[in-house]
Protein backbone atom coordinates (compact mmCIF):
# COMPACT_ATOMS: atom_id res chain seq x y z
CA UNK A 1 0.00 0.00 0.00
CA UNK A 2 1.39 3.77 -0.96
CA UNK A 3 1.07 5.81 1.86
CA UNK A 4 -0.45 9.41 1.49
CA UNK A 5 -1.14 11.14 4.08
CA UNK A 6 -3.13 13.98 5.50
CA UNK A 7 -1.84 15.34 9.11
CA UNK A 8 -4.33 18.22 10.18
CA UNK A 9 -1.43 20.14 12.17
CA UNK A 10 -0.18 23.28 13.38
CA UNK A 11 1.30 21.73 16.34
CA UNK A 12 4.95 20.94 17.66
CA UNK A 13 4.06 17.30 17.17
CA UNK A 14 2.73 17.46 13.32
CA UNK A 15 5.54 19.31 12.58
CA UNK A 16 7.76 16.39 14.35
CA UNK A 17 5.43 13.89 12.50
CA UNK A 18 6.33 15.21 8.89
CA UNK A 19 10.10 15.71 9.56
CA UNK A 20 10.12 11.77 10.21
CA UNK A 21 7.90 10.96 7.28
CA UNK A 22 10.09 13.35 5.23
CA UNK A 23 13.38 11.35 6.38
CA UNK A 24 12.05 8.03 5.36
CA UNK A 25 10.74 9.47 1.76
CA UNK A 26 7.08 9.08 2.73
CA UNK A 27 4.21 11.29 0.81
CA UNK A 28 1.83 13.48 3.03
CA UNK A 29 0.51 16.90 3.23
CA UNK A 30 -0.07 19.22 6.60
CA UNK A 31 -2.83 21.20 6.62
CA UNK A 32 -2.87 24.09 8.65
CA UNK A 33 -5.95 26.17 9.99
CA UNK A 34 -4.17 29.50 9.21
CA UNK A 35 -4.37 31.24 12.91
CA UNK A 36 -0.58 32.21 12.30
CA UNK A 37 0.12 34.88 10.09
CA UNK A 38 3.91 33.80 9.43
CA UNK A 39 3.87 29.56 10.15
CA UNK A 40 7.17 27.83 10.50
CA UNK A 41 8.75 26.42 7.28
CA UNK A 42 7.37 22.59 7.11
CA UNK A 43 8.95 19.67 6.21
CA UNK A 44 6.14 18.36 3.91
CA UNK A 45 3.92 20.32 1.82
CA UNK A 46 1.16 22.10 2.94
CA UNK A 47 -2.14 23.68 2.41
CA UNK A 48 -3.60 26.19 4.83
CA UNK A 49 -7.00 26.72 5.37
CA UNK A 50 -10.86 25.02 6.77
CA UNK A 51 -12.44 22.28 4.47
CA UNK A 52 -16.09 23.36 4.68
CA UNK A 53 -16.90 21.20 7.55
CA UNK A 54 -16.49 17.53 7.93
CA UNK A 55 -18.47 17.20 4.48
CA UNK A 56 -15.79 19.43 2.80
CA UNK A 57 -12.82 17.54 4.62
CA UNK A 58 -14.36 14.21 3.35
CA UNK A 59 -14.20 15.49 -0.09
CA UNK A 60 -10.33 16.54 0.48
CA UNK A 61 -9.60 13.34 2.02
CA UNK A 62 -11.22 11.27 -1.15
CA UNK A 63 -9.89 13.72 -3.94
CA UNK A 64 -6.71 13.91 -2.47
CA UNK A 65 -6.44 10.26 -2.93
CA UNK A 66 -5.31 9.92 1.43
CA UNK A 67 -4.60 6.58 2.66
CA UNK A 68 -4.35 7.85 6.05
CA UNK A 69 -5.26 10.80 8.42
CA UNK A 70 -3.63 12.37 11.60
CA UNK A 71 -5.61 14.66 13.73
CA UNK A 72 -2.27 16.17 15.20
CA UNK A 73 -4.33 19.40 15.75
CA UNK A 74 -4.32 21.32 19.15
CA UNK A 75 -6.19 19.69 22.25
CA UNK A 76 -8.71 21.99 22.28
CA UNK A 77 -9.20 22.49 18.21
CA UNK A 78 -12.59 20.25 19.16
CA UNK A 79 -14.48 21.30 16.12
CA UNK A 80 -11.30 19.97 13.73
CA UNK A 81 -11.20 16.88 15.46
CA UNK A 82 -15.09 15.99 15.60
CA UNK A 83 -14.75 16.68 11.68
CA UNK A 84 -11.95 14.22 11.25
CA UNK A 85 -13.93 11.99 12.66
CA UNK A 86 -16.80 12.09 10.69
CA UNK A 87 -15.06 12.45 7.25
CA UNK A 88 -13.25 9.53 8.06
CA UNK A 89 -16.32 7.42 9.11
CA UNK A 90 -17.83 8.72 5.77
CA UNK A 91 -14.52 7.71 3.53
CA UNK A 92 -13.33 4.69 5.22
CA UNK A 93 -9.79 6.11 5.48
CA UNK A 94 -8.02 5.67 8.75
CA UNK A 95 -7.96 7.91 11.33
CA UNK A 96 -5.39 8.20 14.52
CA UNK A 97 -5.37 11.64 17.16
CA UNK A 98 -1.54 12.28 18.22
CA UNK A 99 -2.01 14.37 20.84
CA UNK A 100 0.32 15.45 23.74
CA UNK A 101 -0.91 13.82 26.95
CA UNK A 102 -2.25 16.23 29.28
CA UNK A 103 -0.42 18.51 32.58
CA UNK A 104 -0.95 16.86 35.68
CA UNK A 105 -0.69 18.53 39.34
CA UNK A 106 2.69 18.24 41.61
CA UNK A 107 3.63 19.01 44.72
CA UNK A 108 3.55 22.88 44.99
CA UNK A 109 0.68 23.49 42.23
CA UNK A 110 -1.91 25.45 43.27
CA UNK A 111 -4.86 24.52 40.94
CA UNK A 112 -8.45 25.19 40.48
CA UNK A 113 -9.71 23.30 37.43
CA UNK A 114 -12.64 24.44 35.62
CA UNK A 115 -14.37 22.77 32.81
CA UNK A 116 -14.00 25.42 30.22
CA UNK A 117 -14.12 28.63 28.61
CA UNK A 118 -16.95 30.00 30.10
CA UNK A 119 -16.06 28.48 33.68
CA UNK A 120 -12.77 30.13 33.24
CA UNK A 121 -14.51 33.78 32.84
CA UNK A 122 -16.92 33.12 35.42
CA UNK A 123 -14.13 32.23 38.02
CA UNK A 124 -12.58 35.41 37.38
CA UNK A 125 -15.45 37.25 38.48
CA UNK A 126 -14.14 39.52 41.38
CA UNK A 127 -12.24 41.93 42.45
CA UNK A 128 -9.14 43.13 40.25
CA UNK A 129 -6.00 40.93 39.70
CA UNK A 130 -3.30 40.73 37.42
CA UNK A 131 -3.51 37.80 35.16
CA UNK A 132 -1.18 35.82 32.85
CA UNK A 133 -4.28 35.03 30.14
CA UNK A 134 -2.73 32.09 27.92
CA UNK A 135 -6.03 30.93 26.02
CA UNK A 136 -4.79 32.53 22.45
CA UNK A 137 -6.03 35.36 20.64
CA UNK A 138 -9.79 33.84 19.67
CA UNK A 139 -10.95 33.40 23.48
CA UNK A 140 -10.11 36.77 24.40
CA UNK A 141 -13.48 38.51 23.85
CA UNK A 142 -14.67 35.13 26.03
CA UNK A 143 -13.20 37.76 29.30
CA UNK A 144 -14.50 40.77 28.07
CA UNK A 145 -17.08 40.30 30.87
CA UNK A 146 -13.98 41.16 33.30
CA UNK A 147 -13.07 44.37 32.61
CA UNK A 148 -11.42 45.01 35.95
CA UNK A 149 -8.10 43.11 35.20
CA UNK A 150 -5.05 43.36 33.73
CA UNK A 151 -4.15 40.98 31.43
CA UNK A 152 -0.84 40.05 30.22
CA UNK A 153 -1.16 38.19 27.05
CA UNK A 154 1.54 36.50 25.08
CA UNK A 155 0.59 36.10 21.08
CA UNK A 156 2.49 34.68 18.60
CA UNK A 157 1.42 37.40 15.92
CA UNK A 158 0.29 41.45 16.94
CA UNK A 159 -3.27 41.33 17.40
CA UNK A 160 -4.33 43.26 14.30
CA UNK A 161 -8.21 44.94 15.55
CA UNK A 162 -8.75 46.59 19.22
CA UNK A 163 -8.73 44.15 21.97
CA UNK A 164 -11.09 43.47 23.43
CA UNK A 165 -9.85 44.18 27.09
CA UNK A 166 -9.26 47.26 28.16
CA UNK A 167 -6.71 47.11 30.34
CA UNK A 168 -3.85 44.34 28.51
CA UNK A 169 -0.33 44.06 27.72
CA UNK A 170 0.44 42.43 24.61
CA UNK A 171 3.96 40.38 24.50
CA UNK A 172 4.35 38.79 20.61
CA UNK A 173 7.18 35.70 21.51
CA UNK A 174 6.80 32.46 19.72
CA UNK A 175 7.70 29.34 22.16
CA UNK A 176 8.86 27.20 23.37
CA UNK A 177 9.30 29.18 26.66
CA UNK A 178 11.82 28.28 29.32
CA UNK A 179 10.58 28.93 33.22
CA UNK A 180 12.77 31.03 34.41
CA UNK A 181 12.30 33.39 31.70
CA UNK A 182 8.36 32.94 32.35
CA UNK A 183 9.13 33.51 36.11
CA UNK A 184 11.14 36.81 35.21
CA UNK A 185 7.91 37.98 33.13
CA UNK A 186 5.26 37.39 35.90
CA UNK A 187 7.87 39.14 38.61
CA UNK A 188 8.32 42.27 35.84
CA UNK A 189 3.93 42.51 35.53
CA UNK A 190 3.31 41.79 38.99
CA UNK A 191 1.07 38.74 38.00
CA UNK A 192 -0.89 37.20 40.64
CA UNK A 193 -2.86 34.74 38.80
CA UNK A 194 -2.12 32.21 35.48
CA UNK A 195 -5.01 31.33 33.59
CA UNK A 196 -4.31 28.57 31.19
CA UNK A 197 -6.01 25.49 28.92
CA UNK A 198 -4.44 22.15 29.84
CA UNK A 199 -2.57 22.28 26.75
CA UNK A 200 0.06 19.75 27.48
CA UNK A 201 3.26 19.08 26.31
CA UNK A 202 7.01 20.91 27.03
CA UNK A 203 6.98 24.09 24.99
CA UNK A 204 4.01 25.97 27.22
CA UNK A 205 4.65 24.02 30.57
CA UNK A 206 7.38 26.96 31.85
CA UNK A 207 4.44 29.24 32.76
CA UNK A 208 3.03 26.09 34.81
CA UNK A 209 6.93 25.76 36.35
CA UNK A 210 6.91 29.64 37.02
CA UNK A 211 3.40 29.45 38.62
CA UNK A 212 4.26 27.23 40.78
CA UNK A 213 8.13 28.45 42.28
CA UNK A 214 5.90 31.81 42.82
CA UNK A 215 3.66 29.85 44.79
CA UNK A 216 0.69 31.09 42.10
CA UNK A 217 -2.59 29.89 41.83
CA UNK A 218 -3.30 28.37 38.25
CA UNK A 219 -7.00 28.12 36.76
CA UNK A 220 -6.39 25.64 35.11
CA UNK A 221 -9.02 24.66 32.05
CA UNK A 222 -9.93 21.46 31.07
CA UNK A 223 -10.01 19.95 27.86
CA UNK A 224 -13.10 19.54 25.60
CA UNK A 225 -14.46 16.01 25.30
CA UNK A 226 -13.57 14.59 21.84
CA UNK A 227 -15.00 11.85 19.69
CA UNK A 228 -13.69 8.15 20.79
CA UNK A 229 -11.05 7.80 18.20
CA UNK A 230 -7.60 5.66 18.16
CA UNK A 231 -5.08 8.26 20.25
CA UNK A 232 -1.40 8.26 21.18
CA UNK A 233 1.13 10.61 22.41
CA UNK A 234 4.27 9.79 20.02
CA UNK A 235 4.99 10.12 17.00
CA UNK A 236 6.96 6.85 17.09
CA UNK A 237 3.12 4.99 17.57
CA UNK A 238 1.50 6.85 14.57
CA UNK A 239 5.01 5.43 12.19
CA UNK A 240 3.85 1.92 14.18
CA UNK A 241 0.55 2.62 13.28
CA UNK A 242 0.65 2.94 9.59
CA UNK A 243 2.59 -0.07 8.90
CA UNK A 244 0.07 -1.83 11.30
CA UNK A 245 -2.65 -0.26 9.04
CA UNK A 246 -0.93 -1.41 5.72
CA UNK A 247 -0.30 -5.18 7.19
CA UNK A 248 -3.75 -5.78 7.74
CA UNK A 249 -4.63 -4.36 3.99
CA UNK A 250 -6.92 -1.74 5.43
Amino acid sequence: MRFNVLILGGTTEARELARRMADAGMIGTISLAGRVENPRPQPLPHRVGGFGGAEGLARHIADGGYSHVVDATHPFAARISANAVAACAETGVPLIRLTRPPWQPVDGDRWTHVPDISAASAALEGPARRVMLAVGRQHLSDFAGNPQHFYLLRLVDPPVDPLPLPNAQVIVDRGPYRAEGDRALMQTHGIDMVASKNSGGGGAYAKIEAARSLNLPVLMIERPTLPPVTEVHEVDAVLRWYHASTERGV
